[in-house]
């Protein structure tokens, strides 16, 4: 354990930051399962509208530092491509 009260804090606060990021990640995951659920059962409305809030979860990760742009641009695509190719 740290002794210095600077060092103490740094401990403090990355545990928030872990538990943050750990959060917004496994909304970010939860919100692509359910796109992938909707495209694998072949319910174009549902994935279209999960998509969108897929979309916005990813961006907001990203803004937040969670996910390099880059990233979320892959997933991004990704989704929108398994969408775009339902009939």
């Amino acid at each position: 354990m740290a002794n210095i009260k600077s060092a103490k804090k740094r401990i403090l606060v990355n545990r928030t930051k872990a538990e943050r990021n750990k959060a917004i990640k496994s909304s970010v995951k939860t919100s692509i399962k359910k796109v992938v659920a909707a495209v694998e059962s072949g319910d174009k409305a549902i994935a279209a509208s999960s998509l969108t809030d897929a979309i916005s979860t990813i961006d907001k990760a990203t803004s937040k530092g969670i996910y390099h742009k880059n990233t979320a641009a892959r997933k991004v695509s990704r989704l929108s491509k398994a969408v775009n190719k339902m009939a």
